[in-house]
């Protein structure tokens, strides 16, 4: 077994699986503790290499596009000390950061694993469910059902529509941007009758605006990874033309004993339109929403 720890973590390699351990140093992010470890088979593998530097030096991993739905998920967004699959090495164990590199890339060798996308997820994603809570508000995932609860502090008009469920069937993509201390990020969830929605995250009761502390609001990425594991993978899906997303599909009526609540949402919405707080675009969407939801 081919194997170094740093305080960074540990990476271990037992000819079919590397298996990737954060370490527990305060240093480590938040988001690598609580995502944990991770096992990346050989063949999601397109590559590593040891970067060396002054003081410290860097194994990083590179892997097949498609392999894993974090990465899937994060769209190359993760801050650097956030990726799982990049390791600080101190510069008395770069020889063992060079072995461990030297091992994995002459398996890939021998296995003659293709670098070329993978048509299938490699990689589980993290375990379910999970729920996180954010700065506008806390969201969770069962494997079927996403659910936002908002915040005191979330847009009136997210409370207004008050809690928002959605079927994972419903989904078309999970989008992400991290929240970078200097702009804000969002966890948006795409269906198909929302695939047009303009409205800003802040306003969206699809997404949640990331608008706080980073550390804690990175951990949305959690969740965006094990909704995006359970859609169907990227090969699979057709791009959507004009036509498909021009679909929109007609709200349902909402059952008798929810209509005293439709009600008062609706009046919300329309005192928010009437001070202002709504343009005429962002108040026909957000009344249209809140006819789905009931």
């Amino acid at each position: 077994m081919a194997e170094i720890i740093e305080r960074d973590g540990t990476w271990a390699f037992d000819g079919t699986t590397v298996r990737i351990t954060p370490g527990l140093h305060r240093s480590v992010p938040l988001f690598r503790q609580t995502y944990g470890e991770i096992a990346v088979p050989l063949e999601a593998v397109a590559s590593i290499v040891f970067e060396p530097e002054r003081k410290r030096g860097r194994l990083r991993m590179r892997l097949r596009e498609g392999a894993d739905p974090l990465l899937q998920a994060t769209g190359g967004r993760l801050p650097d000390p956030a990726d799982p699959y990049r390791l600080t090495v101190e510069v008395d164990r770069a020889g063992v950061a060079e072995y461990v590199a030297e091992e994995i890339r002459h398996a890939l060798l021998l296995d003659q694993v293709p670098k070329e996308p993978t048509t299938t997820y490699l990689l589980p994603g993290p375990p379910v469910p999970v729920s996180v809570r954010s700065s506008d508000g806390t969201v969770s995932f069962d494997g079927t059902q996403v659910r936002i609860d908002w915040s005191d502090t979330s847009d009136r008009v997210k409370r207004a529509t008050g809690p928002r469920i959605i079927d994972v069937g419903d989904l078309v993509q999970v989008e992400w941007l991290p929240n970078s201390g200097h702009e804000d990020g969002f966890l948006r969830f795409v269906t198909g009758e929302t695939v047009l929605s303009k409205l800003p995250p802040e306003k969206d009761p699809y997404a949640l605006d990331l608008w706080g502390s980073t550390r804690r609001d990175l951990l949305t990425a959690l969740v965006a990874t094990a909704v995006t594991a359970r859609l169907p993978h990227p090969s699979t899906r057709p791009a959507l033309d004009s036509t498909d997303r021009a679909q929109v599909t007609a709200p349902i009526p909402p059952p008798a004993d929810h209509h005293d609540v439709l009600l008062r949402r609706l009046r919300e919405l329309g005192e928010l339109h009437r001070d202002g707080v709504l343009t005429d675009e962002e108040f026909a969407m957000t009344k249209a929403v809140v006819l789905r939801g009931f």
